[in-house]
């Protein structure tokens, strides 16, 4: 089985486009399924043999895996990883129906203007150096006026240099996006690029960690998470949900639905309708807060 899961793996990557992420968890899916259904069945696996996968075998597979501790969402994901690959090396007849475990979708929580601007100026003040706190200025900026994800801020190289009033993103499944540049956050970038002892070439990464190799995403969730600590917000305040707030507080501000789904680089509409969801809320906690009878 491992060629059949080495061409998954690359069918992911090239055909479909997936983030280098989504291709190890989903490999690593694969590689559970077939060692679980090895000691299951009592017998090595063929791709003749995992195409006979009953709905039994995925049910038994589900409850292994939620008694390692998988909750509803997680065990969704899992399922879903176990038909693509099922799939991809038997075809569509060799994927039993089950159906998966119910998961509650839940709403983005979206954090104010000011509490963004108090959590990237904690986390800039607290940095080791002034080129470094610069560098997460820049960063979190990004996420909250551009809309960006964590990874495409630290995906960008210096052929961004020098900045324009728009800035060209690549998202996942390697979509190109043009997201505007507010001023704040095209000058908290050039201070950085001003800063960073580390030269800046087209092919290399924009954001540098302490040594000169391209900025880990992790260090920023940990700047992130220690800031919030201090602040005493919530744990829900995250990298990701900046850009929460950036499209929350577009969308309550008057922007239409197909251009905030251009702007976060949504493939779907479907995925940026759930911003309706958060305005709704908010609307009701407004309601509920000053009506004399709520």
């Amino acid at each position: 089985m491992q060629a059949a899961i080495l061409a998954w793996s690359d069918h992911l990557a090239q055909n479909r486009r997936r983030s280098a992420h989504t291709v190890r968890a989903y490999v690593a899916t694969a590689h559970r399924l077939v060692a679980f259904l090895t000691g299951h069945w009592g017998e090595a696996i063929s791709a003749e043999r995992l195409a006979k996968t009953s709905a039994a075998d995925l049910r038994a597979y589900l409850a292994f895996r939620r008694a390692e501790g998988l909750g509803n969402a997680s065990a969704a994901r899992e399922l879903s990883a176990v038909r693509g690959f099922l799939t991809f090396s038997g075809g569509e007849g060799a994927t039993p129906r089950l159906k998966g475990p119910r998961v509650k979708k839940g709403i983005p929580r979206p954090i104010s203007p000011d509490e963004v601007v108090s959590l990237a100026e904690d986390v800039a003040e607290n940095a080791a150096e002034p080129w470094i706190g610069a560098r997460d200025w820049a960063v979190l900026l990004l996420l909250y006026g551009a809309g960006l994800r964590i990874g495409e801020a630290a995906g960008l190289t210096g052929a961004i240099l020098p900045l324009g009033a728009t800035l060209s993103v690549t998202g996942k499944r390697a979509k190109t996006r043009i997201v505007p540049l507010l001023p704040q956050v095209r000058e908290a970038i050039e201070a950085y690029a001003a800063l960073c002892p580390w030269p800046i070439e087209r092919s290399e990464a924009l954001f540098r960690g302490a040594k000169g190799g391209a900025l880990d995403p992790a260090l920023i969730r940990r700047a992130v998470q220690a800031a919030r600590t201090r602040l005493g917000l919530s744990d829900r305040t995250t990298p990701h949900a900046l850009r929460h707030s950036f499209a929350t507080h577009l969308l309550g501000r008057g922007a239409d639905l197909r251009a905030l789904q251009e702007l976060l680089g949504h493939a779907s509409l479907s995925s940026t309708q759930i911003y309706t969801a958060v305005d709704a809320a908010h609307l009701l906690d407004v309601y509920r807060n000053a009506h004399p009878r709520a």
